[in-house]
C-alpha cells in the first residue's frame, strides 16, 4: 500500500478550510473590505484578461477533462478490484480539498459579503401587497412601452435580432452606463462566452453559469432570445463580485435597463415582470390574473413561446439536479435555496419606489 505525504496533508487541511470557512462567514464586513474590494477584483481581472480572448469556454474543457479522468479512475479501481482504495480515496480528497481552496479564493468567499442592499444604501423591510402591486404596474406599462416601440404592433411578439456574440459585446456599454450613478458595479475586461454545455444546461433547466475556477461567464446559447440581454447581465454580475443569486438578479436587471438598445430595456422588464408577478400569485392569484391581462398580447406570446421552449427539455432528472444546486445555495449563505432568485423582489421595490413618478 503506497501512501503519498502530500496527499495525506492536503487531505487533514480540508476540514480546517471547513472550520475556517464558518468562521469567516460570521465577518462579512472584513470579507467587504479586504475580499470583495480588496483582493477579489484583482483574482477576477486576471482570470479574464488572461481567458477573456480565447473564443471557447476554457472552464467548460477543464470541467470535461476532469470528468473523463474522475470516470477512468472509477473504471480503473473497479477493474484493479479496488486494490489500494484507500490512498486513492485520500487522493481524490486531497483534489477536492484543492479545488475547494481555489474555489473560495477565486470566488466564493463573494458569498459572505455584506447584503448589496446595504452597499447600495437601501433599507429593506417587509413590503406590502400594495407595494408590489404599486412597482408590478410600472412594470407593466414600461414593458408595454418597449414591446409596443419594438413591434409597432401590441399584438407581435419580440424578435431579438442580435447574436449571442453581439449582445456579449453590447452588455458592456449597460454597465459602463450604470457605474456612472453606482460606480461600485463596474465592469471591466469581458469574459462572456456559449456554454460549450448548452444541452445539458437546456435539460437540467439553467440558462448560465459562471466557472469560479476560471472567471468565465458561460451562457446557455439555447435559451430564448428576448431573455438573453438579462441572463448575460446576470452572469457578469457574478463576474463583479456578487455571487447571492437575487442580487445578481438585480444587477442584470439594472445593467440591462441602463442599456441604450431597446432589446435590452425590454428584456430587464420583462425579468422584472416575471418575478414580481410570481410573488404576486403567491398573494392574490385573482390580483396576478388581472394584472397580467393588461400585458400587451406579444408579449403574452413571448412568454408562451419562452414556456413551450423550455418545456421541450422536461426530464425525469432535472428535479435532481435542482435539489443538488439548491443544497450548494443553502451551503454558501443562501438560506432559502432556488427561492434565493425570487428575492429580488425586495431590490424591485426598494429601487422603483425612489424613482420620480413612481
Amino acid at each position: 500500500m503506497k501512501w503519498n505525504k502530500k496527499h495525506i496533508i492536503l487531505t487533514i487541511l480540508l476540514p480546517i478550510q471547513i472550520l475556517l470557512m464558518k468562521l469567516v462567514a460570521r465577518n462579512p464586513d472584513f470579507i467587504e473590505q479586504y475580499y470583495s474590494n480588496g483582493i477579489y477584483p484583482y483574482i477576477s481581472s486576471f482570470f479574464r484578461i488572461i481567458l477573456g480572448w480565447i473564443p471557447f469556454s476554457v472552464g467548460d474543457v477543464l470541467l470535461a477533462i476532469g470528468l473523463l479522468i474522475f470516470l477512468r479512475s472509477i473504471y480503473k479501481l473497479i477493474k484493479n478490484k479496488f486494490k489500494n482504495f484507500i490512498p486513492k480515496i485520500i487522493h481524490l480528497v486531497a483534489i477536492f480539498s484543492v479545488i475547494y481552496f481555489c474555489f473560495y479564493l477565486f470566488w466564493g468567499l463573494n458569498y459572505y459579503r455584506e447584503p448589496l442592499a446595504k452597499n447600495l444604501n437601501y433599507t429593506q423591510k417587509k413590503y406590502t401587497t400594495n407595494q408590489l402591486k404599486k412597482v408590478t404596474k410600472h412594470i407593466i406599462l414600461e414593458l408595454n412601452k418597449y414591446q409596443f416601440k419594438i413591434t409597432k404592433n401590441d399584438t407581435l411578439k419580440v424578435e431579438n435580432p442580435y447574436s449571442q456574440k453581439k449582445m456579449y459585446e453590447m452588455a458592456i456599454s449597460g454597465y459602463d452606463n450604470l457605474s456612472n450613478d453606482f460606480p461600485q458595479l463596474k465592469y471591466k475586461y469581458k469574459s462572456v462566452k456559449n456554454s460549450l454545455m448548452s444541452l445539458l444546461q437546456s435539460y437540467n433547466g439553467t440558462g448560465g453559469y459562471l466557472n469560479p475556477l476560471t472567471g468565465e461567464a458561460q451562457v446557455n446559447s439555447r435559451i430564448p432570445k428576448t431573455s438573453y440581454p438579462t441572463t448575460t447581465c446576470h452572469e457578469m454580475a457574478h463576474q463583479i463580485g456578487f455571487a447571492a443569486e437575487n442580487e445578481a438578479n438585480f444587477i442584470g436587471f439594472l445593467a440591462a435597463n441602463y442599456n441604450d438598445d431597446i432589446y435590452f430595456k425590454y428584456a430587464s422588464y420583462r425579468m422584472a415582470f416575471g418575478y414580481c408577478i410570481s410573488e404576486i400569485k403567491k398573494r392574490d392569484s385573482d390580483l396576478s390574473k388581472a394584472l397580467s391581462k393588461t400585458l400587451n398580447k406579444g408579449i403574452i406570446k413571448d412568454f408562451n413561446a419562452s414556456y413551450k421552449h423550455w418545456q421541450q427539455y422536461k426530464n425525469p432528472f432535472e428535479p435532481l439536479v435542482k435539489k443538488g444546486y439548491n443544497a450548494y445555495l443553502k451551503a454558501n449563505k443562501q438560506t432559502k435555496g432556488l427561492d434565493s432568485y425570487n428575492y429580488v423582489v425586495d431590490l424591485f421595490i426598494s429601487y422603483f419606489e425612489v424613482l420620480p413618478n413612481n
